[in-house]
């Protein structure tokens, strides 16, 4: 086995055994949020949605439910800022609605840096640059998400997940998860300006 395939096999041992870990340490807390969505929000507790992983092939991915589904008088979903409650903030704000992604990382859906799964329709939009984001497997947590989260403009936060592939190595993988746990105590980047979280892709010219 090379150098490449080492790395990549000992990454994966440990967000085997860290997530596991973690599930087992945080159980209590995962099993609260989750009665408190379903009290709160209805069901489904968990948010299921298809993501690209590791080199764009479709993965599921899972966060607990911070959103509504109210909807107007013709039947359409209100706009994001109109279906997130108190609750659905707070979890955002906290970042305990990414728990569930734990068990992402137990299936080897995610590891947990890398950068982060976007949408899939973004697939096609990217520029060949920014589609090396996805040679190496999506994360919970990247470069991109600490310096800056969705308040950093696309161009940039897209330019982050490549240096990141490009520069990869254990000792960052411990720097942004350091970086990640400071963030989450500031609550820093949960959203970009005028938005509740981030505004769509809509390719390398103006996003909407």
């Amino acid at each position: 086995m090379n150098m490449k395939g080492c790395s990549l096999m000992v990454k994966r041992i440990l967000d085997l055994m860290f997530s596991v870990g973690l599930l087992l340490f945080l159980g209590p807390l995962i099993l609260l949020i989750a009665i408190f969505v379903r009290l709160k929000m209805s069901s489904p507790v968990l948010f299921r949605q298809e993501r690209p992983g590791y080199k764009g092939l479709s993965i599921f991915v899972y966060k607990f439910r911070t959103m509504l589904n109210t909807r107007d008088a013709a039947g359409n979903l209100l706009p994001d800022e109109d279906r997130l409650p108190a609750f659905g903030k707070w979890l955002r704000r906290t970042s305990l609605d990414e728990l569930p992604q734990l068990f992402n990382v137990v299936r080897g859906d995610l590891s947990f840096v890398g950068p982060r799964p976007l949408l899939m329709e973004y697939l096609p939009l990217y520029s060949p640059e920014q589609r090396r984001r996805h040679d190496v497997k999506p994360g919970i947590t990247g470069w991109a998400q600490v310096n800056g989260r969705n308040a950093v403009g696309w161009p940039e936060r897209l330019a982050m997940d490549v240096w990141y592939v490009d520069h990869r190595s254990f000792i960052l993988d411990l720097k942004i998860l350091g970086m990640t746990l400071l963030k989450v105590i500031q609550r820093e980047g949960v959203s970009a300006d005028g938005h509740v979280t981030m505004p769509k892709f809509t390719g390398n010219g103006t996003q909407a």
